[in-house]
């Protein structure tokens, strides 16, 4: 059986995880991954942050449900469901997705924060599809 002071660490370790993450990032990468998980936390306020795949996430129910993460030029969003992405066609046009669901936002560009709200909240409607 864990101890109080063991659940406690365990809690606040994805917390420690996404700071380690993004202090490590160069400057600019971390203004924009910032904003991102900002935005994601505006989203879904009922979101705990977490950690997997070496990215930060957020998850619900005790379940991840999207990543972010920073690259050399952009950042990315995961994941983007076909469904999604066909409706969000016309606001994803010039941003580069991929056939895995994600979506990436160029580093030398402002974070287009009403889409990835979209984003998220259609990712909560997926998965909430999914469990009726």
């Amino acid at each position: 059986m864990k101890s109080s002071s063991s659940s406690k660490h365990s809690a606040k370790q994805p917390s420690l995880q996404v700071r380690t993450y993004l202090a490590a990032l160069p400057a600019d990468a971390r203004r924009h991954v910032q904003k991102l998980r900002e935005t994601i936390r505006a989203a879904a306020p009922g979101a705990v942050e977490s950690f997997g795949y070496g990215m930060p996430a957020f998850s619900l129910d005790g379940k991840p449900f999207v990543w972010y993460a920073a690259w050399k030029h952009h950042s990315s969003f995961y994941p983007l469901s076909a469904a999604t992405a066909r409706a969000l066609a016309a606001q994803l046009e010039g941003y580069e997705t991929s056939g895995k669901g994600t979506v990436r936002f160029r580093l030398d560009e402002p974070l287009p924060t009403a889409l990835v709200k979209r984003l998220v909240k259609a990712r909560i409607a997926d998965l909430q599809k999914k469990q009726k």
